[in-house]
């Protein structure tokens, strides 16, 4: 399945920065056919035209995510489209392992894991979405599992680490735009498996999202405005649960004033923004009631000719450490291995218990913390004071998606 063509599509708005990174750790995947599509605003749309890179660009500007990526679908050359967000960045196995279940004809979607801002805690795993809107933990194994799904359940595929068969996308309409901003994912997968295909999770397909600031939320994921999550709320229930709106709508009512409260708490919010959260929210389930349920049409593709992105493929890798006193050398040595086009990881020590967070900086993943320091959180506080055992230990995390082992 890795020579099978497969088009990747990024949809950004306002956050360049944030995009050229995503785009920088593209160009490391190990698949060797793969296109990349760009849909952005005009002036992210500028930055990335001066990549000199051969990607395919749409300038987008309207805060409609299921509409924008509709755009990318619509160029898309290869026999699967994968989706990944601006805020995130891909580890270099990522689009060869989501890909490879499509080599089942009746699979029509795929899904991978989603590690959060410290880049080594798990944000999403595996979920299952019912007609309502809500999410369920679903249990899979470590291996790749295959799932059929209806109407009123399936496999959730989180925006941020997606594949789709093409043509069974663009025939069941792509992303709903109904769905600005939330619940377009969603959508998207009940309405597949209503169709009888199956989705397959896999756990090895890792991404990192930061879930990045926006006109919507701050950095640490506290609410601006609730407006979208209200009326793609109200979309989705007048979608797929038409006989218990109400009762969906109240259950969001509920969850989002206990969200703020605990957010008022934690003093993240002031108690006099809760009614002004709540109002920004009443005002788009309001909206969200009345937006009209078009019949989705089949998405036009282009037909444009694949864009092939070169230098993608198999490549050596190799893992650096030291203490942070050492940091100066394994920069130097790390930025050498990474400029001969190696997968460059490196963890670097400090005493004591500062807590592990790993970042992709200049075509580095570099992970940085106490030799008794925390990583996925759920280790013990005091972990391996020896270096090389410490270090083997952070290995086992990532060894295989990296490239440093041919078996997890």
């Amino acid at each position: 399945m890795t020579d099978t063509p497969v088009s990747v599509i990024v949809v950004s708005r306002h956050r360049t920065e944030l995009l050229l990174r995503c785009l920088a750790a593209l160009r490391l995947q190990d698949h060797p056919l793969m296109e990349v599509i760009v849909v952005a605003d005009p002036a992210a749309a500028q930055d990335v035209t001066k990549l000199g890179l051969p990607l395919k660009l749409a300038v987008f500007d309207e805060a409609n995510i299921a509409a924008a990526r509709n755009v990318g679908l619509a160029m898309a050359a290869g026999d699967v489209v994968a989706f990944i967000d601006d805020d995130a960045v891909a580890e270099p196995t990522w689009l060869r392992l989501l890909t490879a279940p499509f080599k089942d004809p009746l699979v029509g979607q795929a899904g991978g894991f989603v590690r959060g801002r410290n880049g080594i805690s798990w944000q999403w795993r595996a979920l299952e979405v019912d007609s309502d809107g809500q999410d369920h933990p679903l249990d899979v194994p470590d291996a790749v599992s295959l799932h059929r799904g209806t109407g009123r359940g399936a496999v959730k595929t989180q925006g941020t680490n997606c594949a789709f068969r093409r043509q069974t996308l663009l025939a069941a309409g792509g992303f709903d735009p109904a769905f600005r901003y939330f619940l377009d994912d969603a959508d998207v997968n009940l309405r597949l498996a209503e169709s009888g295909g199956l989705a397959a999770v896999v756990p090895l397909a890792i991404v990192q999202h930061g879930f990045a600031a926006s006109e919507r939320r701050r950095a640490d994921r506290t609410p601006r405005d609730l407006h979208e999550i209200g009326a793609s709320a109200a979309v989705f229930a007048r979608r797929h649960a038409p006989t218990r709106v109400e009762q969906v709508v109240d259950r969001l009512r509920r969850g989002q004033r206990d969200r703020l409260i605990r957010l008022m708490i934690d003093g993240a919010i002031e108690p006099g923004d809760i009614a002004k959260l709540e109002a920004t929210l009443e005002t788009g389930i309001a909206d969200g009631m009345s937006r009209a349920l078009r019949a989705l049409q089949p998405v036009q593709s282009q037909e444009s000719p694949f864009c092939l992105m070169p230098g993608t493929g198999p490549r050596d890798a190799v893992l650096l450490s030291g203490w942070i006193w050492t940091r100066r050398r394994l920069r130097e040595e790390a930025e050498h291995h990474a400029s001969d086009g190696r997968i460059v990881s490196v963890v670097e020590f400090t005493p004591g218990l500062l807590r592990h967070r790993e970042r992709f900086v200049s075509g580095i993943w570099w992970q940085t913390g106490g030799i008794l320091g925390r990583s996925d959180r759920t280790s013990p506080v005091l972990a391996d004071r020896d270096p090389r055992k410490r270090l083997a230990r952070e290995a086992k995390r990532f060894r295989f998606v990296r490239g440093l082992s041919k078996s997890p």
